[in-house]
């Protein structure tokens, strides 16, 4: 007998009793050090050499919808803490112990656009915030079993980052961020894989109760849409042409599997396309209650943050503003007190620190700065000053208007008691003046008549003013009585009418006299500083005395 066979049998007896006796182990996948209310977490029972037909445990109660070596559980709350084992062979790995912290981690991982479904080979934008500086941040990717460190494009002025998510070959993928040599961390994002056209879209954050969530059927190329039906857990439940099942206030009952069926054309591309139809892949919905939220309240003046629901341990106050036309960054703000005084406009919101993590956001205060109040009194004190002036100026105005009236009414109506005889006349010089009388040669009969026709002004010019009466015979065709003035470079000489002169016809004498050109009157008004006309009117009576007697 050959020495070497019982070599080689306790060899392989060796090798089975070491692979009998080796203990399974649950690892969690990624390896949070803390495990948020709504995170997707992955439980691996690891045994080298073990067979993978697997049983789970939760809580010592065996778990029959899991029987592979991997466990996921979706969107975990805190029904999902306890103890974990795993058995494999016969052999039963050590307990783990999960605790679901029923708190917001510190940053926040949103996708940029979409929701948690994509087609195969297509990719999408993360964005990464977080209060603090993002210069030691690091993010990761769990695809399958394996995790990947990915690249962070991070812009310093905004105070976020990107990522480029994308599944290669995995059916579904987690992301996460992570600060370096720290326990500070974001929330996990899980997206999943199809390869059908149709797809139905749940949002990729989880569904927290009460609040609203949409459904999408998308097809792949934007066809046009002519139907749709909506599918929870196999069953029919609604038609629609919208392509979109909104769920207006989520509860617990709205926990299930859903699909849809979609009717649809590509007509954008040809006016004859063929119709089609296609069903989507079945999605998991699950609403949670999700921490507790800060509640925030405010007036014109200033804001508050509370949260009554909160643990007693959450004591420190977070305040954020986001600008409304911004929606994928905020900025948090340097006060941490119950209230804030908004300084300029925007979305507010607020959220408690509770020492491992922290409490939901509350919703959005938007915040308008109130109109500026105008002190309107120096504005209408200017106004009535002004209104005022331009009164008292009208009145001014009108005033003289009125006085200019009267006067010349006034100087009018001693015109009127003159009879029409006289003429005004306005003297600069009145020790100068010289006035003479009819010359006689004319006879007394034509000096009364002439004398009936007034007399005419005769003003000085410059030094003296001398009048001479006409010669016979000169002018008796302009009028009875009347006198022309005639004006010499020095002196003005007024010369009387001639008696000896042709006369004229009785018919000429009883057309009266021609007058100078006046606007509706038969004597010029001549302005005047003192009235002669007394002294003219007594010169004429003598005179006419002297004639009778």
């Amino acid at each position: 007998m050959d020495m070497r066979y019982p070599l080689i049998l306790a060899v392989l007896l060796a090798l089975i009793r070491d692979g009998k006796g080796q203990t399974p182990t649950v690892l969690l996948r990624p390896n949070f050090p803390q495990v948020y209310v709504g995170d997707d977490v992955t439980l691996i029972c690891n045994r080298e050499g073990g067979s993978k037909p697997t049983t789970w445990y939760h809580n010592e109660k065996p778990q029959q919808s899991y029987q592979d070596y991997t466990m996921l559980l979706t969107a975990v709350t805190p029904e999902n803490n306890g103890s974990y084992t795993c058995e494999q062979g016969g052999l039963t790995s050590v307990p783990f112990t999960l605790i679901v912290l029923e708190l917001e981690p510190h940053a926040q991982l949103s996708p940029s656009v979409g929701g948690a479904v994509m087609t195969k080979g297509d990719g999408r934008n993360l964005v990464l915030q977080t209060d603090d500086d993002l210069k030691d941040w690091a993010c990761y990717v769990l695809r399958g079993v394996s995790t990947f460190v990915l690249g962070l494009d991070i812009n310093k002025e905004m105070k976020r980052a990107v990522i480029f998510a994308e599944l290669k070959e995995a059916e579904r993928a987690t992301f996460w961020c992570k600060k370096k040599k720290a326990l500070l961390r974001s929330n996990a994002v899980t997206l999943k894989m199809t390869e059908l056209l149709v797809m139905l879209v749940p949002p990729a954050a989880p569904v927290l109760q009460g609040e609203p969530v949409a459904l999408r059927c998308v097809v792949w190329g934007g066809p046009k849409l002519e139907n749709v039906v909506f599918y929870k857990n196999q069953k029919e439940i609604i038609s629609s042409s919208k392509g979109t099942y909104d769920i207006n206030n989520a509860t617990q009952d709205d926990n299930g599997k859903y699909s849809c069926h979609a009717t649809y054309s590509y007509s954008h591309i040809s006016t004859g396309a063929a119709r089609k139809e296609g069903d989507s892949d079945l999605q998991e919905l699950k609403v949670i209650g999700g921490p507790a939220a800060a509640v925030i309240s405010g007036s014109a003046k200033s804001l508050q943050c509370s949260c009554p629901r909160c643990p007693k341990n959450c004591t420190s106050y977070h305040w954020y503003h986001k600008l409304s036309n911004d929606q994928q960054s905020h900025t948090r703000l340097s006060e941490n007190g119950m209230s804030v005084t908004p300084e300029e406009e925007g979305e507010y919101s607020c959220r408690f620190d509770c020492g491992n993590g922290f409490s939901r956001f509350s919703d959005s205060y938007s915040y308008k700065a109130p109109p500026q109040t105008v002190n309107v009194m120096p504005i209408m004190i200017a106004v009535i000053l002004i209104v005022l002036g331009l009164l008292i100026v009208l009145l001014i105005a009108l005033k003289r208007r009125s006085g200019g009236s009267d006067v010349q009414a006034s100087k009018r109506d001693k015109d009127k008691t003159t009879g029409g005889e006289y003429e005004q006349i306005q003297l600069k010089d009145k020790d100068q003046a010289v006035y003479h009388t009819l010359g006689e040669s004319t006879g007394k009969e034509q000096v009364k008549d002439e004398a009936e026709g007034g007399y005419e002004a005769l003003q000085k010019k410059q030094e003296e003013g001398v009048y001479h009466t006409l010669g016979q015979g000169e002018g008796q065709g302009e009028g009875q009585g009347g006198y022309e003035a005639l004006k010499n470079v020095k002196a003005e000489v007024y010369q009387t009418l001639s008696t000896d002169d042709t006369k004229k016809t009785e018919k000429e004498a009883e057309e009266g006299y021609e007058q100078p050109s006046q606007k509706n009157k038969d004597y010029e008004t001549v302005t005047v500083e003192e009235n002669p006309y007394e002294e003219v009117k007594k010169q004429m009576d003598k005179e006419k005395n002297e004639e009778t007697q």
